[in-house]
């Protein structure tokens, strides 16, 4: 199984960065490419721009990565309670290819960090909402509060009722992966 992991963040020191990369190294034994926005730079997403340029490359360069999956793992960063701006231009952009959805029906595991007590549950919320909409299998969702003080880039996770939460996620996503 070929497993895509990113973040939604461009952050260079993205914490869902480090969080997805953890969670999709979890899944032993699969392919596993991580992907990094700030590898994907765009100008900011306009119907008129799109008329001038069309949609460049580096868009479909990212859906063709998309599109390689079989299994899709994604941590939202949350900016003011909604998606990463970075992120939600390239999302803008991926969703104007003709005769696509963004996530290409693909099963996907969605997460969020935050530094503070909520982990992202505003964006998380959000994305359950529309990312089905969009070509998305949601499988499971997964928020890691607290970041500094729940995860160790050597250990993990940190806190047990977190940890065994995860682990019951990724037990409930990879039996609907075996379907």
């Amino acid at each position: 199984m070929k497993i895509i992991a990113f973040a939604g963040s461009n952050s260079k020191k993205s914490i869902n960065k480090e969080l997805v990369t953890y969670v999709a190294h979890l899944f032993e034994g699969h392919e596993i490419e991580v992907l990094d926005l700030n590898d994907f730079p765009l100008p900011i997403f306009g119907v008129d721009l799109e008329a001038e340029i069309g949609i460049p490359s580096i868009v479909t360069d990212f859906a063709s990565k998309i599109s390689s999956a079989d299994f899709i793992v994604c941590s939202l960063a949350e900016n003011n309670g909604s998606y990463n701006a970075a992120f939600k231009n390239l999302y803008d952009w991926v969703s104007r290819i003709p005769n696509r959805k963004v996530f290409d029906d693909k099963p996907l595991l969605l997460m969020a960090t935050s530094p503070g007590g909520r982990g992202g549950q505003s964006v998380l919320s959000a994305a359950s909402e529309r990312f089905p909409r969009d070509g998305a299998q949601l499988l499971g969702c997964f928020s890691l509060p607290n970041f500094n003080e729940n995860f160790n880039p050597t250990k993990g996770i940190l806190d047990h009722t977190l940890l065994k939460e995860l682990k019951q996620t990724l037990t409930e996503v990879n039996n609907q992966l075996k379907k």
